[in-house]
């Protein structure tokens, strides 16, 4: 299900496909590709000898190539999320964030097939001769009834899983929400009675799998648009709407929910009124999974029956049914076991292992996605959030395991939990802490005040910070300059932004004051300050932000970050308890995060600093959820001698060493030493039990070299520089950033804000 949670307008959706490289995605060699001898390895001559042994046997195409995790996500554009029959290249922009999600949530390369007809048979012809390019067949946005005749002769015809997400994913998280929800009241599913509004694939779907898990062919009443599929019905009839018909005398929606003990909606906003939701047994369960609106609200439900259990395709309300939860994770454990299919037994497993979880206790970076509420297993918690990380290594097991008792399996798994730290290593934990970080700012939003407020880039990230329901973003400047750019800009609705004018502010004779009581022992002078404060935005935002009526700042995108710091300091001081400084945050390609520092505030930092640097950067670490190993670096490693940086290094170590820190650190060394294990092997004595993921830059030059060189040429993502260290919220973005990277830092200036320096 889609997140209708945030809004976002078509001309940012617009840009953000097309700015940079166009799409979404792009490819990257996993094996050096850089010499003659390196190409002659991967192609000719060297290539003839992994194909002739794939031809002696097909099962060692698993062993070299990467058909064991990619899976092909395809579709004919007939049926594209709620826009109808698009045809198959308008559908291309799905199907691309279909890829995108597999490998972000499993680690599973998705790539894109469009087949540009709507005729079955020729649709089918042309699938089914690609598996042997794929470890799994995704099929995506098909129209019923075509998509049941598709699925069900492909999965006939090929020898690897065939899974229509529209049908099962939907039908998989419903189910383990049922599970949970009959649970907490008391029922059994062979006991349930229930309503389904809708008799499309993923209506259909729903109906199979519930049935597969207990619940009586006899006590689920389907209804369409003309009222109820029962026995003997012509009318709007199919064959598979005709497995599914009821012996009942019930003929309209509203008759067939008297009495049921469950409801899912899989048809329009609207379609299910409180009457009778009053009208159903007591403890009811709806899933009104219409999107982007429901079947009902889950507050009209509420209104009249404070005993039900409600969920919705949204994200706004508790208990959201979303396929995320789902496919990416079957197929990890489907393709980790070479399965040849994906039965009935392995959607039955990942819904009771969705179900089990909901059922475990909370982590607190799940909770923390929930504004710090506890989240506890309840009506409002019957399935996992989509960001548990959890997940990765809670559900493939559960197919895999399936896969194997069902006789599916082509490489049974031998070690469980083996392989289920071997899922926990495969994605790094960032992106979920950052999602976190989101989730907390939307439920505790904050005021954070944009002090270059009448540059196109900074009214673009405040719009789309106040879209995302993050919080007020409040833009410095004269207000007919930015609403003359918000016209051009086509930012009709913008009533919640405000609008600060430092020249004619309420409070600019109070700044000035406030920051004249702060530098009058330092040289200044209150025309100075009334000066400053009217003209300098950077000190007009961060006395905004120190006199309590902003909670964060964000500057830089017109001067370089030292002349912006400097305005800063002049007004806020250091926190108390850290060291300002800045940490560059770098996502490589093979999903490892490092966490350079101090890429921001001192040159050559001493040796104290370089070790309260190192404290500061492992608290971040952890609050986005990684556990540090901290490395000193040098030019050398461990080489003893003597003077220049290298000593400052060494005396960092020391200094760390008197203060019985609580995570590993070791140093000097190089940082390929630092970053590889093998290196890190020829010195058994270092400290570091694993390559280090928290380096310790020696100065200024080479941290800031380094990040920016890799931002501009590495093959991963540099968030930041990151500041820390202020008494007050304060980023400061590089003058190149782009709106999406000034939004990220308007959202951790106040996710600071939230939770404290």
């Amino acid at each position: 299900m889609d997140d209708q949670s945030i809004r976002v307008t078509e001309r940012e959706a617009l840009l953000m496909h097309a700015s940079g490289r166009p799409g979404k995605f792009e490819i990257h060699p996993t094996k050096p590709l850089t010499t003659q001898r390196d190409l002659s390895l991967a192609y000719s001559p060297g290539v003839a000898a992994p194909c002739e042994q794939i031809a002696r046997d097909p099962n060692l195409a698993y062993d070299y190539t990467a058909k064991g995790n990619v899976v092909a996500v395809i579709s004919n554009g007939t049926a594209v999320l709620g826009l109808g029959n698009l045809g198959a290249l308008a559908s291309k922009p799905v199907m691309e964030g279909k890829a995108v999600l597999f490998k972000r949530f499993a680690d599973v390369d998705g790539i894109d097939l469009l087949v540009d007809t709507e005729d079955e048979d020729e649709f089918i012809n042309c699938v089914k001769y690609l598996g042997k390019t794929f470890g799994g067949i995704n099929l995506e946005d098909i129209k019923a009834p075509e998509c049941f005749t598709i699925e069900t002769k492909l999965r006939e015809i090929m020898d690897i899983p065939v899974f229509h997400d529209d049908q099962h994913g939907t039908a998989i998280i419903s189910a383990a929400g049922l599970i949970n929800a009959c649970d907490l009241t008391g029922r059994k599913m062979e006991d349930v009675k229930l309503v389904v509004n809708g008799a499309g694939a993923a209506a259909i779907a729903c109906c199979e799998l519930v049935k597969a898990l207990g619940v009586k062919h006899d006590n689920v009443i389907m209804c369409d648009s003309k009222g109820v599929i029962y026995k003997g019905r012509k009318e709007g009839m199919n064959q598979w709407k005709s497995a599914h018909a009821s012996d009942t005398d019930a003929r309209t929606l509203a008759e067939a929910m008297e009495g049921a003990d469950a409801f899912f909606g899989l048809s329009v906003k609207g379609a299910v009124t409180q009457d009778m939701v009053e009208k159903m047994a007591p403890k009811p369960i709806i899933f009104a999974m219409a999107n982007p609106d429901p079947e009902i609200t889950p507050e009209d439900v509420k209104a009249v029956r404070a005993d039900a259990i409600t969920a919705t395709g949204r994200s706004d309300y508790p208990n959201q049914i979303n396929n995320v939860l789902g496919f990416p994770y079957i197929f990890r454990g489907a393709l980790d076991v070479r399965a040849s299919t994906i039965n009935e037994d392995m959607k039955v497993a990942c819904a009771q292992a969705l179900a089990d979880l909901a059922k475990e206790d909370v982590p607190d970076e799940v909770a923390a996605a929930y504004s710090g509420r506890r989240l506890r297993y309840g009506p409002d918690y019957i399935i996992p959030a989509p960001f548990d990380p959890r997940l990765i290594f809670s559900i493939p097991p559960a197919v895999a395991e399936a896969a194997m008792a069902s006789g599916v399996a082509r490489r049974p798994i031998i070690d469980m939990d083996d392989y289920r730290n071997e899922l926990q290593g495969r994605l790094d934990p960032t992106a979920s802490s950052l999602q976190v970080i989101c989730d907390k700012v939307r439920g505790n939003p904050r005021r954070i005040v944009f002090a270059e407020g009448e540059e196109e880039k900074t009214i673009r990230a405040a719009y789309a910070f106040l879209n995302a329901g993050y919080g007020t973003p409040i833009l410095v400047g004269r207000e007919e300059k930015i609403q003359e750019t918000m016209s051009h800009l086509g930012l009709a609705d913008a009533s919640g932004i405000e609008i600060n004018n430092s020249l004619i502010g309420p409070r600019t004779k109070e700044y000035a004051e406030y920051l004249y009581r702060r530098v009058q022992r330092k040289g200044a002078l209150l025309r100075d300050c009334n000066r400053w404060v009217n003209q300098n935005r950077n000190i007009f935002a961060a006395t905004m932000v120190a006199c309590g009526d902003a909670d964060g700042m964000v500057t830089g995108l017109t001067r370089s970050f030292y002349s912006s710091y400097d305005d800063v300091a002049r007004v806020l001081d250091p926190h108390k308890d850290q060291i300002p400084m800045g940490v560059s945050i770098v996502v490589s390609g093979g999903h490892n995060t490092v966490f350079l520092a101090d890429t921001r505030i001192h040159e050559t930092p001493t040796a104290e600093q370089m070790a309260d640097i190192a404290v500061s950067a492992v608290a971040k670490a952890r609050k986005l959820g990684h556990e540090p190993r901290v490395a000193f670096l040098s030019y050398s490693s461990f080489s003893g001698r003597a003077g220049g940086r290298t000593a400052e290094v060494r005396k960092a170590v020391e200094i760390l060493e008197g203060r019985n820190v609580d995570f590993e650190f070791d140093g000097e060394v190089t940082v390929n030493t630092a970053l590889d294990q093998e290196l890190l092997n020829d010195y058994p004595f270092s400290r570091l039990s694993g390559p280090a993921n928290v380096l310790v830059m020696p100065g200024l030059h080479t941290a800031d070299i380094s990040s920016k060189l890799l931002q501009k040429l590495g093959g991963g993502t540099v968030i930041g520089p990151i500041l820390l260290g202020l008494e007050k919220p304060v980023q400061i973005v590089p003058r190149d950033t782009t709106v999406s990277e000034m939004v990220n830092m308007a959202i951790l200036a106040a996710h600071d804000a939230i939770v404290g320096r």
